[in-house]
C-alpha cells in the first residue's frame, strides 16, 4: 500500500533534531498537510513550527513515558502516517566486559523497542479509522549483524525489527502497511564518532520518503544500507566475519 504524502497527516517521534527534523522537513516540502513533531522538550520544536506555516503541530513526548503515549490518540486524532523514529545510542566503543553495557542495553530498548511498540500500540486504532493508514519504523543496519562498537544498540535495532515484523502481521487486517528503515551511518550527532562516510540526514529523509511512496516494507535508503541488506539476505552468516562499526 503506497503513502500518498500530499494528503497524509503525519507523525514524527525524535523530531527536533538529525534524522527526525529531516523527516519533517522532506514532508512538508513534499506536501503533507500536516505534521505532528514529537520530543521530549516541546521548545526544542520551535524552529520546525515557525518554519511549518501552521502546518507542524507540536507535541511533548518521552516514548518511555506510559502517561505521556497514553494522550497521543487524542492529540493527533487524525494521523494516517506514524514514523516511529526517536532511538537512542546510550554507549559506545567500550569493551567486552565493560559494565556501562548493561546499563545502556536497558536504556536503548526501552526507546528503541518498547517506545516503537508503546507508540504503534496507542495510534493503531487511530489509523484503522482512517483507512489502515501506514507505520514506519525507524531500525538500522544493525538490526541485521550486531558491531562490536555498539552491540547493545544493535541488538535494540534488532528488536525494533522484529517489533515491525510482528506490526506488520498483526496490523494487516485493518489495512495498514508496515514499513522497516534500515538506513547506515546518517551524518547526525549519535553517528559522529563513526569513522565511515555519512549520508546526510535530507537525502535519507527523501530515500524513505521514496519508500513509503513505492510501497516497500523493507526500506533501505543509502549505499550502505543497501550494501549490508543485500549480504544479509544472501546469507546472514557472512555477516559474523570482522566487520567496521556502523549506524
Amino acid at each position: 500500500m503506497a503513502v500518498h504524502l500530499s494528503t497524509t497527516t503525519a507523525l514524527v517521534t525524535g523530531a527536533n533534531r538529525g534524522l527526525g527534523k529531516a523527516l519533517v522537513e522532506a514532508l512538508l516540502e513534499r506536501g503533507a498537510p500536516r505534521v505532528y513533531a514529537t520530543a521530549r522538550r516541546r521548545e526544542t520544536l520551535d524552529d520546525l513550527v515557525a518554519r511549518g506555516s501552521g502546518r507542524v503541530v507540536p507535541i511533548e513526548l518521552d516514548v518511555t513515558d506510559a502517561a505521556q503515549v497514553a494522550t497521543l490518540a487524542g492529540q493527533a486524532d487524525d494521523v494516517t502516517l506514524l514514523i516511529n523514529n526517536a532511538g537512542v545510542a546510550a554507549h559506545m566503543f567500550g569493551a567486552f566486559g565493560d559494565a556501562a553495557w548493561l546499563e545502556a542495553g536497558r536504556t536503548e530498548f526501552e526507546v528503541n523497542v518498547l517506545g516503537t511498540l508503546a507508540v504503534t500500540q496507542q495510534l493503531a486504532p487511530v489509523l484503522a479509522r482512517h483507512g489502515g493508514g501506514a507505520v514506519a519504523n525507524v531500525a538500522s543496519v544493525a538490526s541485521f549483524i550486531s558491531f562490536p562498537p555498539a552491540p547493545t544498540y544493535a541488538a535494540s535495532k534488532a528488536g525494533t525489527h522484529s517489533i515491525t515484523q510482528y506490526a506488520r502481521m498483526q496490523l494487516r487486517e485493518q489495512g495498514t502497511y508496515v514499513a522497516g528503515v534500515y538506513p547506515g551511518p546518517v551524518d547526525t550527532d549519535m553517528a559522529a564518532d563513526l569513522p565511515f562516510e555519512k549520508t546526510s540526514p535530507r537525502d535519507v529523509a527523501h530515500a524513505i520518503l521514496d519508500g513509503l511512496e513505492a510501497g516497500q516494507e523493507d526500506i533501505l535508503p543509502d549505499p550502505m544500507a543497501r550494501q549490508i541488506g543485500a549480504a544479509f539476505h544472501a546469507g546472514p552468516r557472512q555477516l559474523e566475519q570482522p566487520q567496521p562499526a556502523s549506524a
